[in-house]
């Protein structure tokens, strides 16, 4: 088999990930129009640029990286809306988690992380990614990835307490 045989071709990278890639996209951005946008961009980037995947197997972490740096480069993170609202570890006194939350509360709880924490959360949560392609992503060690995580969920606690979401336990 030819190395050009093995890559994946454009339109099946579209049909495998592109509702992935515009969910993330869209908690990127806050907007459906910047998130289609935004979607349309990577996948023209990804065309452009499939002769340098090395890893078929990694597809999904590098068409995330696509979009994740073309975002940064024209955008500052923004306030976005969550459809479905996550199981971020963070319950309250009496053991609830955050399904009981309204979404425009944990909305703002997230935007109000510092970055080095939000972007992790957000990929672990909402893309489904591993610590080890969150690590990959990010250019960051592992352990990083792992202190992130668990820092990133304090602060959202701490920024959801202060709101009035969570009881402190007594």
């Amino acid at each position: 088999m030819s190395e050009a045989s093995s890559q994946p071709e454009i339109r099946q990278l579209v049909v495998e990930h592109y509702e992935m890639l515009y969910r993330f996209a869209w908690r990127l951005s806050g907007s459906k129009e910047d998130a289609e946008d935004l979607t349309q961009q990577t996948f023209l980037t990804a065309q452009r640029k499939l002769h340098q995947l090395q890893d078929p197997g990694a597809v999904k972490s590098w068409l995330c990286t696509i979009l994740r740096h073309l975002f940064f480069r024209t955008n500052q993170p923004k306030q976005t809306s969550l459809d479905l609202v996550p199981e971020l570890d963070v319950v309250s006194s009496d053991g609830d988690g955050l399904d009981t939350f309204d979404s425009e509360a944990l909305q703002a709880a997230l935007d109000d992380l510092p970055e080095d924490f939000r972007t992790p959360i957000l990929l672990f949560y909402m893309g489904d990614f591993s610590y080890t392609e969150i690590a990959e992503q990010m250019e960051i060690p592992l352990g990083t990835v792992m202190s992130r995580l668990a820092r990133g969920r304090e602060h959202l606690k701490q920024k959801l307490i202060t709101r009035g979401f969570i009881e402190t336990p007594h």
